[in-house]
């Protein structure tokens, strides 16, 4: 028997229409109308809430005091059901540069069971390095920095059961033309990161099939009027996604709105770069090898530089809304189509459309979190409501 979510606002694709009637039928989306179509069906009412689909976080390294990169499972499900706090119904686990041999068996781990996950789904791997250039390595460690290898690539694909969806390098790197055009050919989204690149490289990247930029400004060569690099390339070319973290310690809400202004805020794409510290205390943590300190709301390496975040999406969307660079109904899009459209995953998730599973969530007009649902089931439900 079919439920009926009650709601005043609806965030569909390209438009947000309400109140009305969202049909949910075996965990799946039915259809809407301003109606009530059916006058026996359970309803559950949201008077007054907005009814958005889950967040799609794209690049997350970590949460509640667990790193993808620990190789244990029993941390990811901690990890995939915390994300239901955040508003987050889908994600892809992302690792650091590491070893070869801990990232073959990383990919192995989660390959074998990221279906037996009960929170947030897991919708394949973000393979964030090694081949990145140390000029702007952030948080990344250096000593296992090479230059693309697609045997390597063919090894992890084949460990992780052909679920790697995302691999971030520098483009300037010995390979990288070969390397660009076998990933995109195997269906892998490819961005670019940690990079000095010049703007006519990164333009030949995306010739190439790359696709996305990663966390835009940081960790790439910036933008000058002789010399427009990568921030200029993640700015001005076309048919590439640019991923920004709105956490007000990595970029400047005014470039933020800089760059959903030149780049479009339907190709814009709000991701964490999260870490092991996400929902935890302020303190001292772990991103990969390295010790990070989390205070006043960042998460920074002993240098100072900022070392991921502990953002979380729901309030990713929030801020932009609050700092008047982007309406409610662009910055939900900007946190679940565009990141699924960007890795090839919006046939499964990201959207709010029928007969696609009915992970969504409930938002009060303040854009606070109120409810999250995986598969038509309430998984997490805000304590204050």
């Amino acid at each position: 028997m079919s439920k009926l979510i009650f709601a005043e606002k609806f965030f569909l694709e390209g438009q947000v229409v309400g109140p009305g009637f969202l049909e949910i039928k075996d965990g799946k989306f039915g259809i809407y109308s301003g109606v009530k179509p059916d006058q026996t069906a359970e309803v559950i009412d949201y008077s007054g809430q907005w009814i958005a689909p889950g967040l799609v976080d794209t690049h997350i390294h970590g949460y509640k005091n667990h790193d993808v990169m620990d190789n244990d499972f029993e941390g990811l499900k901690v990890i995939s059901e915390g994300l239901l706090a955040c508003g987050v119904t889908s994600f892809l686990p992302t690792t650091l540069t590491s070893s070869i041999e801990l990232l073959n068996d990383v990919v192995a781990m989660i390959g074998a069971n990221y279906s037996k996950v009960k929170g947030a789904k897991i919708r394949g791997i973000f393979l964030e390095g090694p081949f990145f250039t140390e000029k702007y390595k952030g948080a990344q460690n250096t000593k296992y920095f090479c230059d693309p290898a697609i045997d390597t690539l063919k090894v992890w694909q084949k460990r992780s059961n052909n679920f790697i969806k995302k691999i971030a390098i520098a483009p300037e790197r010995n390979g990288s033309d070969e390397f660009i055009e076998y990933a995109v050919k195997e269906d892998i989204a490819v961005a670019l990161a940690h990079s000095d690149a010049t703007y006519k490289q990164a333009k030949q990247a995306v010739a190439n099939g790359a696709s996305i930029f990663v966390h835009t400004y940081n960790g790439m060569s910036s933008l000058h009027h002789r010399e427009p690099g990568m921030v200029g390339a993640a700015m001005n070319l076309k048919n590439v996604f640019a991923e920004i973290i709105c956490d007000g310690h990595h970029v400047h809400p005014a470039a933020a709105n800089i760059l959903m202004n030149t780049r479009g805020r339907d190709t814009t794409v709000m991701v964490t770069d999260c870490m092991m510290a996400g929902g935890m205390p302020e303190g001292h943590y772990q991103l990969g090898e390295f010790p990070v300190e989390v205070k006043d709301g960042a998460a920074r390496l002993d240098s100072g530089s900022l070392a991921g975040s502990i953002l979380q999406l729901k309030d990713a969307v929030k801020n932009a809304v609050q700092w008047g660079i982007a309406t409610p109904m662009e910055a939900i899009y900007m946190a679940s189509t565009a990141p699924a459209k960007s890795v090839q995953i919006d046939q499964e998730c990201g959207k709010i459309a029928e007969g696609y599973a009915a992970d969504f969530i409930v938002l009060n007009p303040a854009l606070d979190l109120i409810a999250t649902y995986i598969d038509g089931v309430c998984r997490y439900q805000d304590q204050k409501e």
